[in-house]
């Protein structure tokens, strides 16, 4: 009889399959490593089981005990397949945007959740990254598997993804292209793919308002690159140990807007029903293929998962108005607003290091209320209001002399550009008097109160 054990052991081995209608005009043979045939639907299972198993040889994971992790979902319900077949429990931790889809499918494979707040910092005690790690410190006899530092993760991958990909594409494939998020899977499987051959090219792909394709490219940690994104699964405010830049020749960023859309043309013209980064992973790497391939290379993109995560999402159309992806939108987007402008909406700062007086000429020169401050690297460190100004000022008129640095508020929010003007109002108040948003070109511009009431009249 030919049987499986346990449904863990019908993990990797996923299909190639040759892209047709959405890389019309690209050259060369790009394939699809489809991820959603492993039995959680999506590439994280490689990790999950590889990670518990690494813990129970090094005697850290017992009979009975518990797996705590914060997850976008897919890690998890991989680590909840892996727990059914070995006998522990779940607890995982999710942040508030994460589909519902991905909660109910953790609950309904037995594991715990806590949902917690998106928009706060990886080290404040309400993140998922934190929660995580109390649980476990409260727990016994459990474990935080942290797939972002786990070098499971990645070793998952060289040892089994790459290898499958040389396997199938017979050695012929000459470039990669994956999302990032923890950064196991493009690691992993470039390094082995690049130790078969040196000359391969590898590329990620990452989201608006995550910090790797700066830090790529500078090796600059900026935390100004971070603010909220909906693309789920991908992107970071940290630095996960998995993510070997060494082996990543390239990051292109893509929107949310991009990447949703590209995920429902997979699935209406492919045939392929695939999440949210997968459409990033493709759009960016078909953009990027557009002007690098010739006829003689295989591009084969990792899809990590399935679409029935994003069913009241990306694949429900009143969201996809809602949110500005679709043509017949009900809201306008940051994108509306600054090409409303016309480019007015870009960027007019002031230094650190001159007065309040001259910040004062500053603001009534260019007849604006708020401006950015800027250090002697051109970085955002403050910003500047008239009505901080003023009180400054009223309890101590001596303060006119005094540097900018001394009486600045902390700098404005960035947003990206396809969020919406129901999401940007709710993101402006009497602490954040402004928004700022980078464009495709990484020029900066700023979103003001009286710009979203325009945006709203007009």
């Amino acid at each position: 009889m030919n049987y499986y054990n346990s449904i863990v052991d019908t993990i990797g081995n996923t299909p190639l399959v040759k892209l047709n209608s959405v890389t019309k005009g690209i050259r060369g043979t790009v394939l699809a490593k489809v991820e959603y045939f492993n039995p959680g639907n999506s590439v994280k299972d490689r990790i999950a089981i590889r990670m518990i198993e690494d813990a129970e040889r090094r005697g850290e994971l017992k009979p009975g005990g518990t797996i705590i992790e914060g997850t976008s979902g897919n890690t998890g319900f991989g680590l909840a397949l892996t727990a059914i077949a070995k006998g522990y429990k779940c607890i995982f931790t999710m942040a508030d945007k994460q589909s519902k889809e991905k909660i109910d499918i953790l609950r309904a494979v037995g594991a715990e959740v806590v949902v917690c707040p998106t928009n706060v910092a990886p080290d404040d005690p309400r993140s998922y990254y934190s929660v995580a790690k109390r649980l476990n410190r409260e727990i016994p006899n459990s474990i935080y598997p942290n797939q972002y530092d786990n070098l499971s993760n990645t070793a998952a991958h060289y040892e089994h993804t790459g290898p499958e990909i040389w396997r199938d594409t017979e050695g012929k494939i000459t470039h990669f292209a994956a999302s990032v998020g923890t950064g196991g899977t493009i690691s992993g499987t470039s390094r082995y793919l690049k130790e078969q051959n040196p000359d391969l090219f590898t590329l990620g792909l990452d989201t608006y308002g995550s910090v790797f394709k700066k830090y790529k490219e500078t090796g600059i940690f900026d935390p100004g690159e971070i603010y909220p994104y909906l693309t789920e699964g991908i992107g970071e405010d940290i630095l996960p140990q998995n993510v070997d830049f060494s082996v990543i020749d390239q990051f292109i960023k893509v929107t949310d807007k991009d990447a949703a859309i590209m995920a429902r043309r997979l699935s209406r013209e492919e045939g392929l029903f695939v999440g949210w980064s997968c459409g990033t992973a493709v759009h960016g790497a078909l953009e990027w293929a557009k002007d690098n391939l010739t006829d003689d290379d295989v591009l084969v993109i990792l899809l990590p998962d399935h679409g029935t995560r994003y069913l009241a999402k990306i694949y429900n159309d009143t969201w996809m108005k809602d949110h500005g992806f679709l043509e017949d939108r009900a809201f306008k987007t940051a994108r509306d607003i600054v090409r409303s402008k016309n480019g007015a909406s870009q960027l007019t700062t002031i230094a650190a290091g001159v007065t309040v007086s001259q910040a004062i000429q500053v603001l009534n020169r260019y007849a604006i209320s708020q401006i950015p401050v800027t250090d002697e690297n051109g970085h955002i460190v403050g910003s500047l209001t008239d009505s901080t100004i003023l009180n400054r000022l009223i309890d101590d008129p001596a303060v006119k002399d005094h540097p900018v640095s001394e009486v600045m508020d902390k700098p404005f929010k960035f947003v990206g550009l396809d969020n919406t003007i129901d999401a940007l109002s709710s993101l402006i108040d009497r602490d954040n008097k402004a928004l700022l948003v980078r464009d495709e070109r990484e020029q900066v511009h700023i979103i003001t109160q009286a710009d979203l009431l325009a945006a709203m009249t007009n």
